[in-house]
């Protein structure tokens, strides 16, 4: 299948945001027993954060069973989220009831994956595409008959079939019939779920073309969920890669396209494969991962892929890395980012899976994406040169420190006007000397002095004048060996 460049309208990525989803999850429980007590639940979805501006085709892509069609059917409220908020044009609808969203479902449109089961085989095809009107009360111009057989032949289909049965038409005229219906009350938002993935390559290339006839002439702004990387980059705008519940790279076609940024995108880009017979032998940059997607009732802890990945080391194994923009308009979840400075493999300790998993990626792609780091590196250091002459103007913040002083100083200004002890102790000796000076006067009391209290060193001099024990001893026989010592001091 040959598809021919699309042109998009420059001003679809400028467009107010119609859909706003943050932290939205969904755990499907696992309940056993008689008393069907809940024993695990299924991380389905499991925290993703995305927006969708007006009049632009975000398209969605991962492995089977990581959350694509549980996440549609989230935004167009056709199941309930366990978490998170779903934000349409501004309003809330997360937890609205089935009379507070049917206003909003002439606004919020889905196209089902299984064209065969998503039709009713008892009712005619005028009957399913007319439904909407019956159920909105809404009366077209003409009558529904007639606004039916316009819009069948609006999707490529007869007028005439009006009247026919589902089992009467094949897959890709089944699929147009699901389109027909969706766009019956003129929707602002369509999330079409794998809308080709059942088709043939020939009518996957008219549905295609189909959906971008009709964006451009209804303004319409779609989310489109699907397998083939090839239909994706024609039809999106912008695209989303999820695993195993979570969102791990979202940027524009062209960036994610020449330079992915996520290990698991980069291998998804891989298994594209390349309809030119003379690059038969561009096989080798196959990047083959080992193992199967894990268990979404218990996913691996921090990062969901390192499990698989050839770049994973420790910080991958127990953080869980956040959705950052690391380029303008490309924002990835990875600890160890494709083309950017953290690149080689070999300068990171890495752990037993990745070292399995890297014996599995030919060198000539970490060549080819050391190359495209270093050019990525250099951009970066381009910019934050050219961001340095605006980085040296003091800002705001750093004025209003420089006026107040620091802590350090405030307190060495406290202790300067605080006076020392030696200072306390002087200004109190000098009190005391006034005061002994001054008399104190009252009602009877005669002036006081206050005696001088000798200092320690006359202490100690005084102390060792006064004469020992033994020396007392030996003093006393000796008065008492003298005669008349006793008798002259009696007289005396």
């Amino acid at each position: 299948m040959t598809i021919p460049a699309q042109a998009k309208s420059a001003d679809s990525a400028d467009g107010e945001i119609l859909l706003k989803v943050s932290g939205l999850k969904r755990h499907f429980p696992i309940k056993k027993g008689l008393l069907q007590r809940q024993v695990g639940a299924v991380h389905a979805v499991d925290g993703i954060d995305f927006e969708v501006r007006a009049g632009e085709t975000l398209g969605v892509v991962g492995e089977s069973g990581c959350g694509k069609s549980t996440m549609g059917r989230l935004i167009t409220r056709l199941d309930e989220p366990t978490a998170g908020t779903i934000e349409f044009e501004g309003k809330d609808i997360t937890h609205l009831g089935v009379s507070g969203m049917r206003p909003m479902r002439r606004d919020v449109q889905m196209v089902f994956q299984d064209p065969y089961s998503s039709l009713n085989p008892r009712h005619t095809i005028g009957t399913i595409v007319g439904a909407p009107f019956r159920l909105q009360g809404v009366e077209p111009e003409g009558g529904i008959k007639k606004e039916v057989q316009r819009l069948l032949s609006v999707v490529g289909l007869n007028p005439e079939h009006y009247n026919r049965y589902p089992h009467e038409f094949s897959g890709g005229q089944r699929q147009r019939i699901g389109i027909a219906r969706a766009l019956a009350l003129k929707p602002k938002l369509v999330v079409a779920d794998e809308p080709v993935s059942a088709l043939d390559v020939s009518i996957q290339a008219q549905v295609v073309n189909l959906m971008d006839d009709l964006q451009e002439e209804l303004g319409l702004t779609y989310v489109i969920i699907a397998h083939d990387l090839s239909v994706v980059r024609h039809v999106s705008d912008r695209i989303a890669v999820m695993y195993l519940g979570k969102m791990v790279e979202i940027a524009d076609r062209t960036s994610l396209y020449e330079a992915p940024m996520h290990p698991y995108t980069k291998a998804l880009m891989s298994a594209v494969p390349i309809p030119d017979p003379k690059r038969r032998g561009a096989k080798s940059d196959r990047i083959l991962l080992r193992g199967d997607v894990p268990s979404p009732i218990s996913p691996p802890s921090g990062c969901r892929f390192h499990t698989r990945c050839w770049k994973a080391t420790e910080i991958c194994k127990t953080t869980e890395p956040q959705l950052l923009e690391l380029r303008p308009g490309q924002r990835v979840a990875c600890h160890h980012p494709e083309n950017f400075a953290d690149q080689a493999p070999q300068d990171t300790v890495l752990l037993t899976a990745a070292k399995e998993a890297s014996e599995l990626v030919p060198e000539a792609v970490l060549e080819e994406s050391a190359e495209t780091s270093a050019a990525v590196a250099a951009e970066v250091a381009e910019t934050a040169a050219a961001k340095e002459p605006e980085a040296e103007k003091p800002s705001v913040a750093e004025v209003e420190v420089a006026e107040e002083p620091s802590v350090a100083e405030a307190e060495k200004a406290e202790v300067a006007e605080k006076p020392s002890v030696t200072e306390v102790g002087e200004t109190k000796v000098e009190k005391t000397e006034a005061a002994e000076k001054s008399p104190v006067t009252g009602a009877g009391v005669a002036t006081a002095e206050t005696p001088e209290k000798p200092s320690a060193a006359e202490v100690e001099k005084a102390e060792a004048e006064k004469p020992s024990v033994a020396e007392v001893e030996k003093a006393e026989p000796e008065a008492a060996e003298k005669p008349g010592t006793g008798k002259a001091a009696e007289e005396k």
